[in-house]
Protein backbone atom coordinates (compact mmCIF):
# COMPACT_ATOMS: atom_id res chain seq x y z
CA UNK A 1 0.00 0.00 0.00
CA UNK A 2 2.86 2.21 0.54
CA UNK A 3 3.09 5.04 -2.40
CA UNK A 4 6.08 6.59 -2.86
CA UNK A 5 7.11 9.83 -5.09
CA UNK A 6 10.47 10.49 -6.19
CA UNK A 7 11.17 14.17 -7.83
CA UNK A 8 14.78 14.40 -9.31
CA UNK A 9 16.74 16.71 -11.60
CA UNK A 10 16.15 15.46 -15.23
CA UNK A 11 20.06 15.73 -15.71
CA UNK A 12 20.07 12.67 -13.60
CA UNK A 13 17.85 10.75 -15.58
CA UNK A 14 20.48 8.78 -17.64
CA UNK A 15 22.76 8.41 -14.40
CA UNK A 16 20.68 6.16 -12.11
CA UNK A 17 18.83 3.05 -12.94
CA UNK A 18 15.07 3.62 -11.93
CA UNK A 19 13.70 0.01 -12.00
CA UNK A 20 16.83 -1.27 -9.66
CA UNK A 21 16.71 1.63 -7.13
CA UNK A 22 12.33 0.50 -6.86
CA UNK A 23 13.41 -3.28 -6.41
CA UNK A 24 15.50 -2.45 -4.00
CA UNK A 25 13.60 0.40 -2.30
CA UNK A 26 10.07 -0.99 -2.45
CA UNK A 27 10.93 -4.45 0.04
CA UNK A 28 12.85 -1.89 2.38
CA UNK A 29 9.60 -0.04 2.77
CA UNK A 30 8.13 -2.82 3.23
CA UNK A 31 10.03 -4.40 5.62
CA UNK A 32 10.75 -1.24 7.65
CA UNK A 33 6.95 -0.33 8.08
CA UNK A 34 5.32 -3.54 7.81
CA UNK A 35 2.95 -2.78 5.93
CA UNK A 36 0.64 -5.30 3.52
CA UNK A 37 0.05 -5.17 -0.38
CA UNK A 38 2.40 -3.79 -3.05
CA UNK A 39 4.08 -0.24 -3.25
CA UNK A 40 3.45 1.92 -5.86
CA UNK A 41 6.26 4.24 -7.18
CA UNK A 42 5.99 7.00 -9.39
CA UNK A 43 9.21 9.05 -10.72
CA UNK A 44 8.71 12.78 -11.94
CA UNK A 45 11.78 14.08 -13.52
CA UNK A 46 11.82 17.87 -13.01
CA UNK A 47 14.05 20.09 -15.68
CA UNK A 48 14.63 22.46 -13.24
CA UNK A 49 14.77 23.84 -9.56
CA UNK A 50 16.02 26.78 -7.66
CA UNK A 51 18.55 26.42 -4.55
CA UNK A 52 20.61 28.09 -2.27
CA UNK A 53 24.42 27.63 -3.15
CA UNK A 54 24.33 26.30 -6.54
CA UNK A 55 20.71 26.22 -7.94
CA UNK A 56 19.77 23.76 -10.72
CA UNK A 57 23.73 23.17 -11.38
CA UNK A 58 23.08 20.92 -8.36
CA UNK A 59 20.98 17.49 -9.18
CA UNK A 60 18.38 16.59 -6.20
CA UNK A 61 16.60 13.27 -6.03
CA UNK A 62 13.15 13.15 -2.89
CA UNK A 63 11.81 10.85 -2.21
CA UNK A 64 8.53 11.10 -0.53
CA UNK A 65 6.41 8.40 1.21
CA UNK A 66 3.05 7.90 2.13
CA UNK A 67 1.57 5.74 4.60
CA UNK A 68 -1.80 4.91 6.38
CA UNK A 69 -1.82 6.70 9.62
CA UNK A 70 -0.13 5.00 12.79
CA UNK A 71 3.83 4.08 12.59
CA UNK A 72 5.85 6.34 15.17
CA UNK A 73 8.03 9.21 14.24
CA UNK A 74 10.96 7.13 15.07
CA UNK A 75 10.62 4.40 12.62
CA UNK A 76 9.60 7.40 9.88
CA UNK A 77 12.89 8.71 10.80
CA UNK A 78 14.45 5.50 10.70
CA UNK A 79 12.82 4.95 7.49
CA UNK A 80 14.07 8.12 5.81
CA UNK A 81 17.87 7.68 6.77
CA UNK A 82 17.63 4.52 4.86
CA UNK A 83 15.91 5.44 2.05
CA UNK A 84 18.48 7.77 1.49
CA UNK A 85 21.63 5.67 1.88
CA UNK A 86 19.69 3.44 -0.43
CA UNK A 87 19.90 5.84 -3.21
CA UNK A 88 22.92 7.39 -2.66
CA UNK A 89 23.98 3.83 -3.49
CA UNK A 90 21.87 4.09 -6.97
CA UNK A 91 24.17 7.39 -8.04
CA UNK A 92 27.33 6.62 -9.40
CA UNK A 93 29.74 8.26 -7.62
CA UNK A 94 30.86 10.49 -11.08
CA UNK A 95 27.12 11.41 -11.34
CA UNK A 96 26.24 12.16 -8.07
CA UNK A 97 28.80 15.21 -7.64
CA UNK A 98 26.97 18.04 -5.99
CA UNK A 99 23.23 15.72 -5.38
CA UNK A 100 21.28 16.88 -3.04
CA UNK A 101 19.45 13.98 -1.72
CA UNK A 102 15.82 14.22 1.05
CA UNK A 103 13.32 12.12 2.00
CA UNK A 104 10.04 12.34 4.13
CA UNK A 105 8.00 9.71 5.51
CA UNK A 106 4.52 10.89 6.20
CA UNK A 107 1.13 10.04 7.01
CA UNK A 108 -2.10 9.81 4.27
CA UNK A 109 -4.49 11.83 5.16
CA UNK A 110 -8.07 10.37 6.94
CA UNK A 111 -9.59 11.54 3.07
CA UNK A 112 -7.50 8.57 1.43
CA UNK A 113 -9.21 5.90 -0.18
CA UNK A 114 -7.92 3.11 -2.53
CA UNK A 115 -10.36 1.75 -5.10
CA UNK A 116 -9.19 -1.12 -6.69
CA UNK A 117 -10.89 -1.49 -10.22
CA UNK A 118 -13.50 -4.40 -9.88
CA UNK A 119 -13.77 -4.18 -5.77
CA UNK A 120 -17.56 -1.98 -6.74
CA UNK A 121 -18.83 0.36 -9.04
CA UNK A 122 -17.06 3.72 -9.27
CA UNK A 123 -18.62 6.35 -7.78
CA UNK A 124 -20.88 4.10 -5.17
CA UNK A 125 -19.92 5.12 -2.02
CA UNK A 126 -18.41 2.86 1.04
CA UNK A 127 -20.66 3.60 3.50
CA UNK A 128 -22.24 6.71 4.79
CA UNK A 129 -21.89 7.16 8.43
CA UNK A 130 -25.39 7.45 10.26
CA UNK A 131 -26.53 10.48 10.97
CA UNK A 132 -24.67 11.97 7.49
CA UNK A 133 -25.70 12.48 4.50
CA UNK A 134 -23.55 12.15 1.24
CA UNK A 135 -22.24 15.28 -0.13
CA UNK A 136 -22.90 15.64 -4.46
Amino acid sequence: MPHLTIDYSSRLADVFDRAALVRELHPLVLEVTRSAGVCKTFFRPAESYVGDGGGDRRGFVHVEVGLMPGRPETLKAYLSESILAVVAKHLPAGGADGVVLSAEVRDLPGSYRLFPVGRREVGAPARVPCGASPSR
